[in-house]
């Protein structure tokens, strides 16, 4: 990986990008979509030598299906790139002002990061996503996705530069890093004076080793030990739904549950009535004494690790609990920050939750599912930060963005 030649190309990217107009970056973006659609057979051949080769490599179905790539699917990419070009340019908006005694009139406006580092794993649709959002807020990005997509997001990476060139654009506003060994990471973390900003999307692993070895500012994204506490008041019939979807709609993603807490005065009606639904996707328990109590042997004993785990798969923790006080403390341990929810018909007890519970997203009686840029009307998202400084929750064109003053006088001087 060469790179002072891909940052100092990005640098200078970034600098046509920063000031295109809003036109420009729609045209762009719109070859972008129609690019994707009519390339789709070639992206989903590469991504096929992508399938065979994790196949091979014994990787898990629920991971098979995070790296799969249909026609579908890729209709869907375009449509995202559409949603960022329909969304309001963020940059130059005046986000406030004020004129001061002596005459200075101040306004603070938004302006792009400048460069974005993204380091992700085995999601080929990241690829377009972080390059389409990257665009409309103005910066240039360098991608480096996992060597389990390697093929598909080369593909996509190509038909994206080549769309942005024909629109008036450099090309070298998205590139994509084609060493995927873990020297190419290191070096992205080392990239000073060249990234802005290192965003990591994939697996706690991989997070973990971004923010603690990189010198570029990082911000910290995607790792989801999600909870539902089901409380004593829950409506039984509701908390089993919820828990169904936001465990087993697509378990692979960082909005899924992993661990249910359930009010001991409500779990010998409410656990059976869950374990029913959970058994239609054969979801195995791991759970405490109390859970083994109720459900039987199916139930395997849980461990602290258990708890603390994203299991990504087709596996619930579960723990009954003697409060809700229990359950925050709970999650409070467990907890990375990401989702959790309450069923609850009481309001007292769904206002202590939402304002003790210390995650981006806090949810009263609906599936943390919902956690997602395009969910919350935001359009499509770089990555759910889980970090506290500069974005929290999902990251829209917005939080990509940072902001300067611009000061105008007429002679005043101090």
């Amino acid at each position: 990986m060469d790179t002072e030649k891909m940052g100092a190309a990005a640098r200078s990217a970034a600098r046509i990008l920063g000031v295109a107009g809003t036109a420009v970056k729609n045209k762009a973006l719109d070859a972008m979509a129609n690019a994707l659609e009519a390339n789709a057979d070639s992206i989903i051949a590469a991504n096929r030598t992508d399938l065979d080769n994790a196949k091979q490599n014994g990787m898990k179905d629920s991971l098979m299906d995070r790296l799969r790539l249909t026609p579908e699917r890729i209709a869907g990419m375009a449509d995202g790139v559409r949603q960022v070009a329909a969304l309001a340019d963020p940059v130059g908006e005046v986000i406030e002002g004020s004129v001061r005694p002596n005459g200075m009139k101040i306004q603070r406006v938004r302006v792009p990061l400048g460069v974005v580092g993204i380091i992700f794993e085995a999601r080929p649709n990241v690829t377009s996503d972080a390059a389409a959002l990257c665009l409309k807020s103005g910066n240039a990005c360098i991608l480096r996705g996992g060597k389990e997509a390697i093929h598909s997001n080369m593909a996509i990476a190509d038909v994206l530069r080549q769309a942005v060139a024909s629109a008036g654009l450099p090309a070298d506003c998205i590139q994509l890093v084609s060493d995927t060994s873990r020297e190419s990471a290191n070096q992205m973390m080392r990239m000073n004076g060249y990234l802005d900003v290192l965003i990591p999307r994939g697996g706690a692993g991989l997070i973990k080793a971004v923010v603690r070895n990189s010198t570029v500012p990082v911000i910290e994204t995607g790792v989801g030990n999600c909870h539902v506490y089901v409380d004593s008041t829950a409506d039984t019939d509701m908390a089993a739904n919820i828990i169904y979807n936001a465990k087993t709609s697509r378990p692979s993603v960082c909005n899924a549950i992993e661990t249910i807490l359930v009010h001991k005065d409500i779990a010998q009606k409410a656990l059976p009535v869950i374990k029913a639904r959970l058994d239609d996707k054969k979801v195995e328990i791991r759970g405490c004494e109390r859970t083994a109590a109720i459900l039987g042997e199916c139930v395997i004993p849980a461990t602290d690790e258990d708890y603390a785990t994203e299991f990504l798969d087709y596996i619930l923790a579960c723990r009954v609990v003697d409060s809700l006080d229990e359950a925050i403390d709970h999650i409070a341990k467990y907890s990375t920050g990401h989702s959790e929810c309450i069923v609850t018909s009481d309001y007292f007890s769904a206002e202590k939750f939402t304002s003790s519970v210390d995650s981006a997203a806090v949810y009263v009686n609906c599936s943390t599912r919902f956690t997602d840029g395009g969910e919350f009307g935001l359009g499509a998202e770089i990555g759910i930060s889980t970090q506290k400084l500069h974005a929290r929750g999902p990251m829209g064109i917005r939080q990509l963005t940072s902001s300067k003053f611009i000061i105008q006088g007429d002679g005043q001087i101090r």
